[in-house]
């Protein structure tokens, strides 16, 4: 379902990385790191709290999936952070629940300055 001028709900296959029945990932825009990624429930929904069972299942199923693919593809990542920002006081920048996939490497400064 597309909501207004949502950018999330606008988003076209061909920038999808990977996609299932109730989520998809994409790269973020304003990557904080290499690989960075987004993953986002199809169903347009702000706030994390409010996701449903098959959903959170469906997301979980997609950041393994991509952890696995960085990994292979890079083998200096040593880590990763996953978060998610909730409601304007938490930095939530666009209103439809993502969950942030972030690769971390030792000797890589992540820019945290640089988002948008």
């Amino acid at each position: 379902m597309v909501v207004g001028n949502c950018i999330f709900c606008e988003i076209r296959s061909d920038q999808k990385l990977f996609e299932n029945d109730y989520a998809f990932a994409i790269a973020d825009k304003y990557p904080i790191t290499r690989g960075h990624t987004l993953v986002i429930p199809k169903r347009h929904f702000v706030d994390f709290f409010e996701i449903r069972k098959e959903e959170r299942d469906a997301i979980m199923d997609l950041l393994i999936q991509r952890k696995k693919q960085l990994l292979e593809g890079d083998s200096y990542i040593e880590g990763f952070n996953v978060g998610v920002n909730i409601g304007k006081a938490a930095a939530q920048a666009v209103f439809h629940c993502h969950i942030h996939l972030i690769p971390r490497r030792i000797e890589e400064t992540p820019n945290w300055n640089g988002r948008s």
